[in-house]
């Protein structure tokens, strides 16, 4: 069979990538919770299979791992929630707090602008107008997300439990897509790609229980109030690359002036965050995760704008794992090696701008022999 011309092949990559980005937006619904499934299923599988060893039945082989999980989310659940009502009940306090904050700013405008305190005040009740109008918009909805939730917290057990059933149905369903003489090329994508994703999940429920044992406790010894709730919310929101450290700061910062009516507790939060955060992307986290997944930063930050874009929060979470599994697919490939250094962070010896041996990922020896 001819070989297509490479300006054709690069056209249906361009068309096929523009099709796969249309179908996750059109049916977010309901992709998500079987690409959720899937991760959480590779998670569990050691377990599985652990069990299986030792010669548990298949189906409770299945099911413990998944109750342990449950188990796990909830107590997570929790936590939140009691420290949610422990916020809530100094609800008093927390607004005299704010007052006297937006009393202090009030000031700080008047003398360093010509706008009077009475102007101010009808800005912000106007601006409250407007906040209480939007948020009735987003009430009138709610029920409909809040339905959405529970299906998609609903169907996750049901799609794990299916996944794993069903495994080798779907492992011969992808070998079957390939000639014999590939079979080992798969077989060792596969292996990377559970390996991968195993080590990369595994490390962020570890990353989540000691970042919230570790900010919380911290702040909790310099007398910083709410200090377990700032810790768990850094904790989650520190899963998303990058943006989610930043919304992590605001929210810890915010909570902590809602709680004090001084500025050392703010300064202390963004401290020991700061500190927190360099020890847990220096040194904690690279020894859980290890060095297998070399996706840089561009390629990161891109894949979580438009993973929330197209699902919400759950594409942020997932966007990095989905990433990596497509790293792992594109440099087992022939035709889609350059898409695999596209997402990876292995920068050339020297610019292929003047050397263009350093333009392939891989140098053949033996052809750059001969062309000598």
């Amino acid at each position: 069979m001819q070989e297509l011309p490479l300006t054709v092949r690069r056209s249906i990559e361009l068309l096929g990538l523009a099709l796969v980005g249309t179908i996750f937006v059109l049916g977010a619904g309901i992709i998500m919770p079987v690409l959720t499934a899937f991760f959480l299923s590779l998670l569990l599988y050691p377990a599985f299979r652990f069990l299986r060893k030792h010669k548990v039945p298949e189906v409770l082989a299945i099911i413990f791992p998944i109750l342990l999980l449950i188990i796990f989310v909830g107590l997570i659940g929790w936590f939140f929630s009691s420290q949610m009502g422990m916020l809530m009940g100094d609800f008093p306090q927390i607004k005299k707090n704010v007052s006297l904050h937006l009393h202090s700013v009030s000031d700080w405008i008047s003398s360093h602008s010509e706008y009077s305190t009475k102007e101010q005040t009808d800005f912000i009740k106007e601006k409250s107008n407007d906040l209480m109008n939007f948020a009735g918009g987003l009430a009138s909805g709610a029920a409909v997300t809040l339905s959405s939730i529970f299906i998609f917290v609903g169907l996750l057990p049901i799609y794990v439990y299916l996944i794993l059933f069903y495994k080798d149905i779907l492992l011969r369903f992808i070998f079957m897509w390939f000639k014999p003489h590939v079979h080992s090329r798969v077989k060792d994508a596969i292996y990377e790609t559970e390996s991968i994703v195993k080590n990369y999940l595994m490390g962020l429920l570890i990353q989540v229980t000691y970042m919230t044992i570790l900010l919380g406790g911290t702040l909790f010894l310099f007398g910083i109030k709410h200090a377990l709730l700032i810790g768990i919310i850094f904790a989650i929101l520190n899963l998303i690359p990058y943006v989610g450290a930043l919304f992590g700061n605001i929210i810890g910062v915010l909570l902590t002036l809602t709680s004090s009516t001084e500025i050392w507790p703010v300064l202390t939060v963004l401290i020991i965050i700061a500190v927190v955060q360099f020890l847990d992307n220096n040194i904690l986290m690279p020894r859980i995760v290890g060095s297998k997944i070399k996706i840089n930063a561009l390629v990161s930050i891109i894949g979580v704008v438009i993973g929330g874009s197209i699902a919400g929060v759950p594409g942020m979470f997932l966007s990095m794992p989905m990433i990596a599994v497509l790293k792992v697919i594109f440099d087992h490939t022939e035709i889609f090696k350059q898409w695999g250094v596209l997402l990876g962070d292995e920068r050339p010896a020297k610019s292929p701008m003047g050397f263009p041996i350093f333009r392939k990922k891989i140098i053949d020896t033996t052809k750059a022999g001969v062309q000598k």
